[in-house]
């Protein structure tokens, strides 16, 4: 089942607008920042093929990520870096930038639509939705956005920290950026809070 606009529709005919959909992406990676978007689509003019994010290739994710951003009527972007996920624990990392994703917004939400079912404080009524991304279409451009903005710094982040694959795994606890985390010991982008990389820089090559 591919994602669709059911539930926002529902919404509209209740005069509940504009609504906005949120997806985050990076909570597992042992590097990098946690990643929120929000999405405000427009109803008249929905991009097509907008799925989940992790059904989609890279290609037609960076396709659909322009698309995504010229149609809608709003996308904003929040990323917790991995200090402050060491500082405050990654759950509360992805809240807090739900909450900033939802407030940058350009056009304010009377409603918001969070993949997930973990609520953050946001400034309107919300619900959560457990497999959002694969069900409400909002949600799921929100799922490329993050996806396609958070691949995006991982690639740039390779060349600022060379040696590990950001740009292959985007931080990812993969065979290779275990072996490289082993010989080069952890770097300011990993996230030292969690065990494989605490680990691996007390054991770290010299």
């Amino acid at each position: 089942m591919s994602a669709h606009f059911d539930i926002e529709l529902e919404l509209i005919a209740q005069n509940i607008w504009p609504i906005a959909g949120i997806d985050e992406v990076g909570r597992g990676p042992l590097a990098g920042p946690v990643c929120v978007a929000a999405v405000i689509l427009n109803p008249h003019d929905l991009p097509q093929g907008v799925d989940d994010s992790k059904k989609l290739t890279a290609a037609k994710r960076e396709a659909l990520y322009e698309e995504i951003c010229a149609r809608a009527l709003s996308v904003a972007v929040a990323m917790a870096p991995a200090a402050e996920i060491d500082a405050i624990n990654i759950r509360q990392a992805t809240l807090a930038c739900m909450s900033r994703a939802a407030r940058a917004l350009g056009l304010a939400p009377v409603f918001i639509l969070v993949d997930g079912n973990d609520l953050p404080a946001l400034p309107c009524a919300s619900r959560a939705i457990v497999q959002g991304d694969a069900t409400s279409l909002s949600i799921a451009a929100a799922s490329i956005v993050a996806k396609v903005s958070r691949d995006r710094l991982m690639a740039r982040l390779d060349l600022l920290h060379p040696g590990y694959g950001f740009s292959a795994h985007a931080g990812y606890a993969t065979a290779a950026h275990r072996a490289a985390l082993q010989k080069l010991g952890p770097c300011p982008e990993h996230r030292r809070s969690y065990a494989p990389v605490r680990l691996c820089g007390e054991t770290a090559d010299p």
